[in-house]
């Protein structure tokens, strides 16, 4: 069994503050944005085609991920552009990617041979 790292202890406040971003990233939404944004910046309009999204949800999204710091925007014209401005946030989707995929290889691990989804 791996050894649980250390992890600092948090005040109420610093708790809070986890706790709301963690329900920032709760929206598939919001992830798809962010997933966009990983191959640089985008204009609203470029995030709604690649989302297949409304425009008005698209804003609003992305105005809930600038508050939590998590994108920045720039105004061009009557444009506006928006990017990625914690790159964290990937290091984070990576982990929580990790432990579904090893949560998943666990699972098939215990499925009975018969019933085990063939390699490709």
């Amino acid at each position: 069994m791996e050894k649980v790292r250390e992890v600092e202890s948090l005040d109420q406040s610093a708790l809070q503050g986890v706790a709301r971003m963690f329900d920032v990233l709760a929206e598939p939404t919001r992830l798809q944005i962010l997933q966009a944004l990983a191959g640089g910046p985008k204009y609203v309009g470029e995030l709604c085609d690649t989302l297949s999204a409304k425009q008005a949800n698209v804003s609003k999204q992305l105005g809930i991920l600038h508050q939590a710091g998590l994108v920045s925007r720039e105004r061009d014209g009557l444009l506006v552009r928006y990017c990625v401005s914690e790159p964290m946030i990937f290091e984070l989707c990576s982990l929580v990617c990790g432990k579904l995929r090893r949560d998943a290889e666990a699972r098939i691990a215990s499925m009975p041979q018969a019933r085990r989804p063939r390699k490709r």
